[in-house]
């Protein structure tokens, strides 16, 4: 994968995620249907220090996996960290 916010270059948090977004709608035909429970506190994360991260991870074949994983302890705001 070429270009893009998957490149390495710096990339501001809320620009990614909207990339992710996106990525995520265009690989389901251009819109998904979720329950708006999904959009609860303790399915987003929350005030109470349980926000969660999205892990993307190369596959090797052409693809990516999202996953939502927790946000590291030491974490206290959005970033972007490329391992």
């Amino acid at each position: 994968m070429t270009g893009g916010p998957l490149d390495g270059r710096p990339v501001r948090p809320e620009d990614l995620s909207h990339s992710m977004l996106v990525a995520v709608l265009m690989a389901n035909g251009g819109s998904l249907t979720i329950p708006v429970s999904a959009f609860e506190p303790d399915s987003t994360g929350g005030p109470d220090g349980s926000w969660h991260a999205v892990v993307l991870e190369p596959l090797g074949d052409g693809t990516v996996r999202l996953s939502v994983r927790p946000r590291p302890a030491e974490t206290d705001e959005a970033g972007v960290r490329f391992l």
